[in-house]
């Protein structure tokens, strides 16, 4: 915690690779997703942004989850919620 980023972490990297693999997941997260998966999802996001290796992206992150609850009941859903996500962090960063 803190906000700094560990001394070997290339954020700009670390970012790409973590956004690829979180759409990747929303990509193939069940169509009409169970209980189960819904909370499963829920509770991976929550402690994603926890472990998260970058304390200002991690703290970043968990303000968006807060601020916009993961929206897992199916794929389409969760997709755009990432896609939203993920833009709010790009017009941060001011990459729009």
């Amino acid at each position: 915690e803190g906000g700094v980023p560990a001394p070997h972490v290339d954020t700009a990297s670390l970012g790409r690779a973590s956004w690829t693999f979180l759409h990747t997941l929303a990509a193939s997260y069940p169509a009409a997703a169970s209980s189960a998966h819904q909370a499963s999802m829920a509770a991976f996001l929550h402690l994603f942004s926890w472990a998260y290796p970058c304390g200002v992206c991690a703290e970043d992150f968990r303000a968006e989850l807060r601020e916009h609850p993961p929206r897992v009941a199916g794929r389409a859903e969760l997709e755009r919620w990432m896609c939203e996500r993920h833009n709010a962090v790009n017009r941060k960063l001011g990459k729009e």
